[in-house]
């Protein structure tokens, strides 16, 4: 992949957080589910704020690739099934997505994004980014313990 295509990587990924997060907020009455999805849409916007204005700043335009094309393919079929749950079996699915979401995010930026960015402005976004991406997977993984125990005490 070349640099605008691996930005675009970054964006894509960015808008999928947003975009599964505001579902989230509408959907859950969960207040950790709700405050991590909160978190989620504030923090994604940030980062793809970060990336466009990076982006502007190299006059580098958006290019499509296959990682963004599976991208939005699998985020379509997640949107598809969550948006057919409701109350424990959302929060629940949503949270272990988010979790799964976020390991492979982290595994590609670290293993392929980064390695693959010749711009050293572009590979600094994508470094800086890996502590957010890692916070934000051990907060789903707490949100994850507690709808666990949650729904293992409720039955």
């Amino acid at each position: 992949m070349n640099d605008p295509q691996i930005a675009t990587v970054a964006l894509t990924a960015h808008q999928i957080d947003i975009d599964r997060g505001k579902v989230a907020l509408r959907h859950t009455k969960n207040d950790e589910v709700k405050q991590f999805a909160d978190q989620m849409v504030h923090d994604h916007q940030a980062g793809k704020q970060e990336a466009l204005d990076l982006a502007k700043k190299l006059g580098v335009k958006p290019e499509e690739s296959d990682t963004t094309k599976s991208l939005k393919a699998d985020a379509a079929k997640v949107s598809k099934r969550l948006a057919k749950e409701k109350g424990a079996a959302f929060d629940k699915d949503y949270i272990d997505t988010e979790v799964a979401y976020h390991q492979a995010v982290i595994d590609a930026v670290k293993n392929v994004l980064v390695p693959g960015a010749r711009n050293e402005l572009l590979k600094t976004l994508l470094q800086n980014a890996v502590p957010t991406l890692e916070g934000h997977l051990q907060h789903a993984k707490m949100v994850q313990a507690q709808i666990g125990s949650k729904t293992a005490a409720a039955k």
